[in-house]
Parts: C-alpha cells; sequence; structure tokens
C-alpha cells in the first residue's frame, strides 16, 4: 500500500483564484506530500516552461474520461492484440519518454522526473505500458504514468513508439479503474486536447470536478495500483 509521505508546510490559494487558464499559483516545492495534498484539492503541478517555476493549476473546465465513455475504434481493438500490458515494471522508461525533449510541448522538468520517481518509490505514481514482444525480443511500445490516490487517477502524460500503444495503455488503465469497482472513480486528464476528446474525454465545471474528487479519494485503491 501507498506510503503517506509528511504533510505539505504550504497553504495553497482557494481554487476559485485561479486565473483564466487555470494557474492557482507559483512556487512551493515538488515534496510527495505537497503534491498528493494539491491533487486531493483538485490542482496539479506543471511548470512554467521546461526551466521555468512550477505552477499550480486548476482549470475550469477541467477534462476527464468517463470510464464507460471510452471510445474504442476497430483498428484499436485490432491493437490491442498486438502488445502485452504491464503495470510498473518501466516506470522510469515512462517518464523519460514522456519527458524526452524532442516531443514539442514538452514541459516534463528535470525536477518533475525526480518528484514523480519520489512518489513512485512510496507507492503513489504508477506507468501502465504496452510492450512489443514479437519475434522473441521486448521493446516499450508506449505507456502513460500518474498518480492514484483512492478512486483518483491523474493522467499526467503518455507517448508512444508504435502505432496506438499510447491508446491501449489508456484502455488497459480503464479497465483497471472499471474493475477496481464501485461506480464514482475518476480519470483526469486535465485538458481536453482534440486528441483526448477523440478518444472520449470529455469537460466538467470545476466545481462538479472538486465534488467528484472529493468522493473519489476515499475509494479503494484498485489492486494493480495497491502493492
Amino acid at each position: 500500500m501507498p506510503v503517506e509521505p509528511p504533510p505539505t508546510a504550504w497553504e495553497f490559494p482557494p481554487v476559485d483564484t485561479a486565473d483564466e487558464d487555470g494557474l492557482v499559483g507559483v512556487g512551493a516545492d515538488l515534496e510527495p506530500g505537497t503534491i498528493l495534498t494539491a491533487y486531493r484539492r483538485g490542482l496539479f503541478p506543471m511548470p512554467l516552461g521546461r526551466r521555468g517555476p512550477v505552477g499550480w493549476w486548476s482549470p475550469d473546465p477541467r477534462a476527464v474520461i468517463p470510464l464507460d465513455g471510452l471510445r474504442v475504434s476497430r483498428s484499436l481493438r485490432r491493437s490491442l492484440r498486438r502488445f502485452e500490458v504491464r503495470v510498473d515494471t518501466a516506470f522510469d522508461a515512462v517518464v523519460a519518454a514522456c519527458a524526452d525533449p524532442r516531443r514539442p510541448h514538452g514541459w516534463i522538468s528535470p525536477a518533475i522526473r525526480v518528484a514523480y520517481r519520489r512518489l513512485h518509490e512510496l507507492g503513489w505514481a504508477h506507468s501502465v505500458e504496452a510492450w512489443d514482444v514479437a519475434g522473441g525480443e521486448e521493446h516499450l511500445a508506449g505507456g502513460l504514468y500518474g498518480v492514484a490516490i483512492g478512486g483518483l487517477f491523474a493522467g499526467e502524460s503518455m507517448f508512444h513508439r508504435r502505432t496506438d500503444a499510447s491508446k491501449v495503455a489508456l484502455v488497459a488503465l480503464v479497465e483497471i479503474l472499471r474493475a477496481a469497482g464501485p461506480s464514482g472513480r475518476v480519470l483526469d486528464v486535465q485538458w481536453a486536447t482534440p486528441h483526448l476528446v477523440s478518444l472520449g474525454a470529455v469537460e466538467v465545471p470545476r466545481a462538479r470536478y472538486l465534488a467528484m474528487v472529493s468522493g473519489a479519494v476515499d475509494l479503494p485503491l484498485p489492486a494493480p495500483f495497491a502493492g
């Protein structure tokens, strides 16, 4: 089970003070207790540029993927048979791939990588990976990572090296959350990009999102994330 870290020494501003982009504040630290407090209050950290200070965000509206609303195309169903899905076997490699500076709009700084590695060591941050095992060789084809707090999974980033590999990891994540039951689980994806909308992401008002998170964090942790 996850290990609860020492509480944060910081006090976050109310989320309804966010600016039009969803930025609530700048600064604080990336200690495990600070990050977990932020998620429980509807915030998430993201630097202001790859080398900028850390910002704390609570967009309005907020994007989530309803667990019964994931869109799985015919081609994606075929791709599900091409990859082997694993959980937490290559966390560092997934984060490194997501943080590749050659990716456009990259935001994952070295400090973020260290912070989420610490969360992973404490049992809070997890990776879902799609592996290409054809021909007797294993290749990490894609994956995603995020933070699981009870029934909340806060998705942070995803990547692919093979067609549909990141989508396969997302399908697997949704199946993990759905299998855990009961209802009330939340898959947070922060902002509704066209790619995420094509997969079923919807926007909800911030107030509704906060209510959803309040109930979700008290639910049992899905077994694959419980250690």
